[in-house]
């Protein structure tokens, strides 16, 4: 009995395994169809052209050199000519009305004044101490000229007259540190010391600055630096589109030791004040006129070595051409290396090799 269970469950497995399992095969044997029939997808292969020696079609334009003024680009922002913190060598309270900021200041205008408290009489106390000390020293020199005085006494008293002299003068410095001028023509950047402030030794009392002429400072590559020489003509485009023009004033001997670039400065007239200090701007310093051709960027390719060039039309054939870009435009670009005169592949340069036999449609025929 235990054995035909076991039996009755074995066939019922076995059913089970080819209904669900092997069904395919199970429903092609009940059909009379073959075993291990499997159902064939066809699949297409790609079409791929044979090519060989047919040319292949491709679009070129006829450039020519032209002369253009090669330069360099970089990035940059307008400085100051002159920026400087007045302050105060000696301690006193302000007396005079505060200048406000944007108030325009010339060389040796009054900005702050100080009290001079006890300073006028100690000058009279010195210069009352300097005439005793002459009157002592002519009296002393006479006196030894006419043997009756000792060449001590004289030196003395000389002596005397050289320290009083000193005093009268640092006394009359000082009462002329009370007032603090402007040391250049320029533009107050803040308020003036307000009346009734201590000022104490290094005290603020204003910021001037110079904004005419104003420098637009840059830092050019070690690659470019060669290329620029003081005296350059340049033009700087500022951040709100103004165009300003210039000269190339100062190129650093040192470069900066983590950047590797070199500061240059270019001077640009701002007798109205115009251009403000610390805006970026776009500076382009000319440098030698160079033939070069003007190409659309689509135009750039590159060939084995990963150098990047152009695809020339020669004898009918693709060649492989470097160049160097020179300047880069929204319109296109500035390139160089090439010969005067060359037909240039800008459609399908990348499906050809050197020595590939093409046919040529230059741009602006028909088709």
């Amino acid at each position: 009995m235990r054995i035909f269970s076991l039996l009755t469950a074995g066939i019922f497995a076995l059913a089970l395994y080819y209904l669900v399992i092997k069904r395919d095969e199970f429903t092609a044997l009940v059909r009379g169809a073959p075993e291990n029939v499997e159902q064939q997808e066809s699949v297409e292969a790609p079409i791929v052209p044979e090519i060989g020696d047919r040319p292949v079609s491709v679009i070129a334009i006829e450039s020519r050199a032209s002369e253009i003024e090669t330069g360099a680009l970089l990035r940059g922002q307008t400085e100051a000519a002159r920026f400087v913190d007045v302050k105060s060598e000696t301690s006193g309270l302000v007396i005079s009305e505060p200048l406000r900021k944007g108030t325009m200041v010339e060389e040796g205008q009054l900005v702050c004044e100080l009290d001079p408290g006890t300073r006028l009489a100690a000058l009279d106390e010195a210069r009352a101490r300097l005439n005793e000390a002459e009157i002592a020293a002519r009296a002393a020199n006479q006196l030894a000229t006419e043997g009756f005085g000792s060449e001590l006494r004289r030196t003395s008293s000389l002596a005397a007259l050289q320290s009083a002299t000193a005093i009268v003068k640092r006394a009359e410095q000082d009462i002329a540190r009370l007032r603090i001028r402007a040391p250049f023509n320029g533009l107050l950047e803040s308020d003036a010391a307000e009346l009734g402030s201590l000022l104490q030794p290094g005290g603020l009392c204003a910021t001037i600055i110079q904004l005419d002429p104003i420098r637009i400072v840059g830092f050019i590559t070690e690659a470019e630096v060669d290329r620029v020489k003081v005296g350059n003509f340049a033009t700087a485009t500022l951040s709100s589109g103004r165009k300003v023009t210039g000269n190339l004033t100062f190129v650093s001997k040192s470069a900066d030791p983590t950047t590797r670039t070199f500061r240059l400065e270019v001077t640009v007239g701002n007798a109205d004040y115009s251009i403000r200090d610390g805006s970026s701007a776009e500076i382009f310093i000319a440098a030698e006129k160079r033939p070069a051709h003007f190409l659309p960027q689509s135009a750039l390719t590159l060939n084995d070595r990963g150098e990047i060039g152009v695809r020339l039309v020669i004898d009918g054939q693709a060649r492989f051409s470097p160049i160097r870009i020179v300047r880069d435009t929204s319109d296109g670009i500035w390139v160089e290396g090439l010969d005067e005169h060359v037909s240039v592949i800008v459609v399908g340069q990348e499906y050809v090799v050197d020595g590939s036999a093409i046919e040529v449609t230059y741009m602006g025929e028909s088709r």
